[in-house]
């Protein structure tokens, strides 16, 4: 099902700026928040099959996408965690927590910090950990960012990397519309800026260490072909490691919940069943 997300844009206020989300439907709570450079209308596909299950649904930028603030400084796991915190607290918690690339890591992370508020995960393409570089790479790597985030082509570039390289293996009927949006929303003032600022803060590192603390029940999916694993079969069992369900994703890369509905829907909506009746969400 591709169903859009509703266009009543609220705003909650943090320290350095507001976030946008979006919130409809009642029930229990799920939050969604998508990955670096990505807007919440990446989770087309899942809203409306999570209404119709029964579930209040609020899908959230990332600090500076979309429709939040430019003013904020301070990017990053943590800091999207203690956003997603705020959000659920806000919103009247627990909620089980969508979180896509970094935003899969900030969702970890919270779980990690509030095991009250967040009740489960659902992860897709999930970073939870910086892949093994020598400093000079990193370094090298930051330099880049510094260059291909900056000037008149960043936005086509992070475009272009989004739709080639991130989208390996079935595409959704709806990515050259969804690409030209971020290329346009990463082309207003100051968003650029604040993209190459969270590319040089973003370290999953701080949340790695926290994993072990993670009490929620977790579902992760691993795209077969995401560019963003050396090797996805070792990081799906790495991942599995720490006591998750994951589901290997054929035909896919960094987006599974973009590119395979087909499988994240059902598989989603089924954990969901599984844990609501189990009574998480009796405390919300």
């Amino acid at each position: 099902m591709n169903t859009s997300i509703a266009e009543q844009v609220r705003y909650l206020q943090r320290p350095e700026g507001r976030i946008s989300y979006t919130v409809e439907g009642a029930g229990p709570l799920v939050v969604a928040v998508p990955g670096m450079g990505d807007l919440r209308s990446s989770y087309r596909e899942l809203v409306g099959p999570l209404l119709e299950a029964g579930f209040r649904v609020a899908v959230t930028d990332l600090r500076a996408h979309g429709q939040s603030d430019t003013t904020f400084r301070v990017f990053g796991d943590i800091a999207t965690g203690q956003d997603l915190i705020a959000l659920i607290d806000e919103l009247g918690g627990p909620a089980v927590v969508l979180g896509n690339s970094m935003g899969a890591a900030s969702a970890a992370w919270a779980a990690a910090e509030r095991p009250d508020a967040v009740a489960g995960l659902v992860l897709t393409g999930p970073l939870l950990r910086d892949p093994a570089q020598s400093r000079l790479t990193v370094a090298a790597m930051h330099g880049m960012y510094r260059v291909l985030f900056a000037g008149p082509w960043g936005a086509a570039a992070w475009a272009g990397y989004y739709r080639s390289a991130l989208n390996r293996g079935r595409t959704a009927p709806w990515l050259g519309e969804h690409v030209a949006a971020l290329r346009a929303n990463l082309s207003e003032p100051g968003r650029l800026r604040s993209f190459r600022h969270l590319t040089l803060q973003l370290t999953h590192s701080v949340v790695e260490p926290r994993l072990p603390e993670v009490s929620a029940p977790i579902l992760a999916f691993v795209g077969d072909l995401d560019p963003d694993f050396t090797d996805p079969a070792a990081e799906a069992e790495w991942i599995a490691s720490l006591g998750a369900e994951v589901v290997r994703v054929p035909e896919s890369g960094h987006y599974p919940h973009a590119q395979r509905p087909d499988i994240v829907v059902p598989a989603t909506l089924d954990f969901l069943r599984r844990w609501r009746e189990d009574g998480w969400a009796a405390r919300a």
